[in-house]
């Protein structure tokens, strides 16, 4: 009886069988990979803004306090935008006839705010607080990163909700005294492990409750 089939035939055959079982896992994982990629996320990606502050100036070189531009980190969930106000305490003296700062200038005439776009957002659907994670020794850099040395500010951490829980699960790692929360040079010491533990019964974080979906989604 003749052959029906070439060899390639079969060898085409078997290829098809083999893709469509494969092609579901591949598709889940490459969206996986996706949705976990610094073009969903946006870490590391700077954000265009009207005037090109550079924290690495403000903060790192003249060491000017997180607290003196974004007032309301300690006792709000937002930690704040300077108004115009702030910017021209410094900027009406020196700079002043800077390009670069003219929109800074022209907030300042008009009373009309300078459009800052904000770098690091969250979901509609996600509650953070800045002031609780303040009060409970979390540092500036621990989510923001190493502010100090960046010329244009950009998003440091993927801000997922793995990245978010992981930090939660085990805080102990991430926790300060309050003296350091605000210090941009802050490294975890040797035995930070055993000071993470004492700060916790310290701050009274209760680790048992931290998952609980009602913490970030109210």
């Amino acid at each position: 009886m003749p052959q029906i089939f070439s060899p390639a035939g079969d060898t085409i055959t078997r290829s098809m069988l083999l893709a469509a079982v494969i092609a579901p896992f591949l598709f889940v994982a490459l969206a996986y990979a996706l949705v976990r990629s610094s073009y969903v996320t946006g870490q590391d990606k700077v954000v265009t803004q009207p005037v090109p502050f550079s924290h690495a100036h403000h903060a790192g070189q003249l060491g000017i306090d997180c607290r003196y531009c974004h007032t309301g980190v300690e006792k709000a969930a937002f930690a704040g935008l300077p108004p115009t106000e702030t910017c021209m305490t410094c900027h009406s003296q020196i700079w002043t006839n800077a390009s670069m700062l003219a929109p800074v200038r022209e907030s300042f005439v008009s009373d009309k705010p300078v459009s800052w776009r904000r770098v690091h957002v969250l979901p509609d659907y996600v509650y953070f607080d800045h002031s609780i994670h303040i009060a409970k020794g979390v540092g500036c850099t621990t989510c923001h990163g190493a502010v100090d040395r960046m010329p244009l500010m950009l998003q440091h951490a993927p801000l997922t909700m793995g990245w978010c829980l992981d930090c939660h699960r085990n805080p102990s790692g991430n926790l300060r005294p309050q003296a350091e929360v605000f210090a941009l040079n802050w490294a975890p010491p040797p035995d930070q492990a055993k000071r993470g533990h004492e700060l916790l019964a310290q701050y009274g974080i209760a680790t048992d409750h931290l998952t609980d979906c009602s913490v970030c989604h109210r």
